[in-house]
């Protein structure tokens, strides 16, 4: 079976290293691995979803598809006044978004879950979902991400993404 970084349980040897960078002014370092989207750096989808997103003043964000967490990560740390909840399917990613919460001192701030989308926060309303779908997994998982963010958004709370591929398929939808 071959390893994607959207698998449960990634079979990739695990070999750390930290990679840093700057977003948004906020200074943040990552400790990254093989088995996870984007180990070598930080993917220039997402940093562009960053510099781009409207941030809510207060409430609660979902990082859907975290990975080792930067989207979630940079968000607490441009506004403490948020609480953030970060979800991935893949096990090491969440390992590393836990790590890498406490080595960007938001770990008070932020609630890391292991579970397939939507799954681990069911029944929980968001002001802001906000993702780098994981196109590579097939068309079918972005769509159940945009057409299930109602049920967990508030009356005016929102969706944003990034996409490369699949652009007008998604702006139908």
């Amino acid at each position: 079976m071959i390893s994607h970084y959207y698998s449960r349980k990634p079979k990739v040897p695990h070999r750390r290293e930290i990679i840093s960078d700057v977003i948004r002014g906020v200074a943040v370092e990552f400790i990254v691995e093989p088995g996870v989207f984007s180990h070598k750096r930080i993917d220039p989808g997402t940093k562009l979803l960053l510099e781009v997103a409207q941030i809510p003043n207060e409430g609660m964000v979902l990082d859907l598809g975290c990975g080792y967490g930067v989207i979630g990560i940079v968000i607490a740390k441009l506004n403490p006044a948020l609480k953030v909840y970060m979800v991935d399917i893949n096990k090491r990613a969440v390992e590393l978004a836990k790590l890498n919460a406490k080595l960007n001192n938001v770990e008070n701030q932020v609630t890391v879950l292991h579970g397939d989308l939507y799954e681990p926060v069911d029944g929980i309303v968001f002001d802001l979902i906000i993702t780098n779908p994981p196109f590579t997994a097939g068309f079918n998982v972005v769509e159940k991400i945009i057409i299930n963010a109602k049920q967990h958004l508030k009356p005016k709370g929102s969706i944003q993404l990034v996409a490369r591929r699949a652009h007008d398929k998604v702006m139908e939808l």
